[in-house]
């Protein structure tokens, strides 16, 4: 059924969502000081092509730098990029079988806002915990 759902979810808006934050992601990259925004972009431009299966897995550690980091990425790229999904999001969920599709589309629209301190992870990576992120001195 992933399968399926991710296949759906790439000809009705996974293409046109990549390509926005591919173009996000290029825009990051000119300067150097927003390159880890251009990585996090190109991560989730990955995740919005294909996101049945996966999930997102915040880490408690990430601290203050990605705190601050997803306050410029909100200002910068992710507000248009939330808004992006959520418009996505309520055209699919007008109709009884696109309900599913825009569900995802919300939940990606949060991972829009904050992608720093976060990562894409296996749903199945997760239930059986060996996803979980860990302190730096248990790395």
């Amino acid at each position: 059924m992933r399968t399926i759902g991710n296949v759906l979810w790439f000809v009705l808006v996974g293409w046109w969502l990549a390509l926005a934050y591919l173009a996000a992601g290029v825009v990051a990259c000119l300067l150097v000081v927003t390159l880890p925004f251009g990585i996090a972009s190109f991560r989730l431009a990955g995740y919005s092509l294909w996101p049945f299966g996966r999930t997102i897995a915040h880490d408690r550690y990430a601290g203050v730098p990605s705190v601050i980091g997803n306050v410029l990425w909100v200002v910068l790229f992710g507000w248009w990029l939330a808004l992006a999904h959520v418009a996505a999001g309520i055209a699919m969920i007008v109709t009884i079988v696109g309900i599913p599709f825009g569900l995802a589309s919300f939940k990606l629209a949060v991972a829009a806002l904050v992608p720093l301190g976060a990562r894409i992870a296996p749903v199945d990576a997760l239930r059986y915990g060996y996803a979980e992120p860990r302190p730096l001195a248990h790395r």
